[in-house]
């Protein structure tokens, strides 16, 4: 049994670089890097990767399509009008949080700057059972138990209440908009705990970014990934 287990995945990078012109000029900067996995269950690394796959080139078209079209319209309004010119950038990076007890959890930050005063990020999440190639959701963790949503909030806001005690980044309604902007597809796991996030300026302004919260698996009554 434990030579069909597989515990953790091999990880490769599979980067795509672009800079795309117009008019002799170049206006967009594309850089993806995403992540290919080797694990010994042929099916199931084809699901994964065709995931990440997927997820490549569906930004690699918003930002050859949408975001090099804006990109255009700007640099025509700019040569009309003798504005200074501004480059556009959209940059798709992957972090792995957690590649062991046959569970891999990942998350892609997807960067895009169109001009602006500043960019913006939004993150999105995925979680593989690596022997199967299925994805984890978040209630898939709590078995039986019925309401984790309200288990997982009240945890969250514990620990906001206790930062916003000592250094109130938050915004005033803080509460309010950790509850109503709480998404169950954003998570990912690490070896300690689950880490639910906010995208930026979900509960908070821009300078803080993405916001974390990670809660301990014990805090929450579960056990962490296994591959039993």
């Amino acid at each position: 049994m434990e030579d069909t287990v597989t515990r953790s995945a091999k990880i490769t990078d599979l980067n795509i670089d672009s800079h795309m012109s117009y008019d002799n000029t170049a206006l967009l900067t594309l850089h993806i890097s995403a992540p290919q996995i080797s694990i010994a269950n042929p099916a199931a690394q084809k699901a994964i990767n065709e995931y990440y796959k997927i997820e490549a080139e569906k930004f690699n078209s918003r930002a050859a399509g949408y975001l090099f079209d804006r990109a255009m319209e700007e640099y025509n309004i700019s040569v009309a009008n003798g504005f200074p010119l501004r480059a556009f950038e959209a940059f798709m990076n992957y972090s792995v949080r957690l590649n062991s007890n046959c569970t891999l959890s990942t998350y892609f930050d997807q960067y895009e700057y169109a001009g602006g005063a500043h960019g913006s990020t939004l993150r999105t999440s995925v979680t593989f059972d690596l022997n199967n190639g299925k994805r984890i959701k978040l209630k898939d963790l709590f078995g039986a138990a019925g309401n984790y949503r309200r288990l997982i909030l009240d945890e969250i806001l514990i620990i906001a209440d206790k930062q916003m005690a000592t250094n109130p980044v938050y915004f005033n309604d803080y509460r309010r908009l950790i509850v109503q902007n709480f998404n169950g597809e954003s998570f990912y796991l690490t070896p300690d705990g689950i880490v639910i996030y906010y995208q930026q300026y979900e509960i908070g302004p821009y300078a803080i970014g993405i916001v974390e919260f990670e809660i301990p698996y014990q805090n929450l009554g579960i056990r962490p990934p296994s591959c039993g």
